[in-house]
Formats: C-alpha cells, structure tokens, sequence
C-alpha cells in the first residue's frame, strides 16, 4: 500500500512540474527531465515523512537535495540548464497550505476586535509564514547547493584539460 502511495506521490508532482515547465518555457522534450526530478524529490519527502517519521521542513531540504543531485545529469541529457529543469521541479513542493494559512492568520489579525482574537491569529500567521518560509529558503539552498557545485566542478575540469 505504501509504494502505491510513494508511485502515486511521484505522478502527481510529475504532472506538477510538466505545469510549471510549460508555462517557464522549458522545451517540450525536457518535460520528462522536469517530470522526473520533481517525482524523485516530491517521492523522497514523502517517504521521509510518512515512512519515516521526519518533519516536513527536513523532508523538504532533503527533496530539493535530490532534485538539485540530479538536475546536472538530466541537464547534460536534455542539453537545458540545471536551473531551468530543477526550479519546475520544486514547485509542487512548495508548502501551499502553510502560505494559505499564514495569510489567513493576517486577515484575522486585520479583522480582530479583541487582543485573545488577534494573539490567536496572530500565533497562526507568524508560525504558519516561518514554516513555510524556511521550507522555501531551505528548498532554494538543497536544489541550487548542487547544481553550483557540479557547475564549478565542471569549470574546473575543462580548465585542467585545457591546460
């Protein structure tokens, strides 16, 4: 049961990241590279959370490790940039439902007539926009980290072999 929900994870943040290629103007035939980095760091974090037990900030830094691991590989396949199959990757890990609730909790905050009220939503608005902007922070830092790596590492080769 676990595996179908791991397989059925990854699909749909495939069909996700073909999405959010199109309309970042990747070539259609790099959609799959797209399609397969974002089912491989989406699968991971759901792995690290539902069979593993990790947090979802953790799980998320380790699925934008993935991504960004891979990115240079699939780039070289494809003949496109890192950047531009990893970015439409990551996207349907950003974590929606802690941006939906942060700005929940500040238009409670706006609306509230007493201070219990607006301590309440402002608690929700302040951990739910923490959250959700460590997840994105750490997301940016897991997929770019090793496309930079890899792309110096690159430099560097053709460096000594030019030499």
């Amino acid at each position: 049961m676990i595996m179908t929900d791991i397989l059925l994870d990854g699909f749909f943040a495939a069909i996700a990241a073909i999405g959010f290629g199109s309309i970042s103007n990747v070539p259609l035939q790099a959609f799959k590279g797209c399609a397969l980095l974002a089912a491989a760091g989406h699968a991971t974090r759901f792995v690290l959370t539902h069979a593993c037990g990790w947090g979802l900030i953790p799980a998320a830094f380790i699925g934008a490790l993935v991504i960004g691991f891979f990115a240079p590989k699939a780039s070289r396949h494809w003949r496109i940039p890192a950047e531009a199959l990893a970015f439409p990757a990551l996207l349907p890990m950003i974590p929606g439902m802690y941006a939906y609730r942060s700005v929940e909790g500040l238009l409670q905050c706006i609306m509230s007539k007493d201070a219990e009220t607006f301590t309440h939503a402002f608690y929700l608005f302040s951990y739910n926009g923490m959250v959700c902007v460590i997840i994105v922070i750490l997301m940016v830092l897991g997929a770019t980290v090793p496309i930079i790596v890899d792309a110096r590492r690159q430099t560097d080769n053709s460096d000594t072999k030019t030499a």
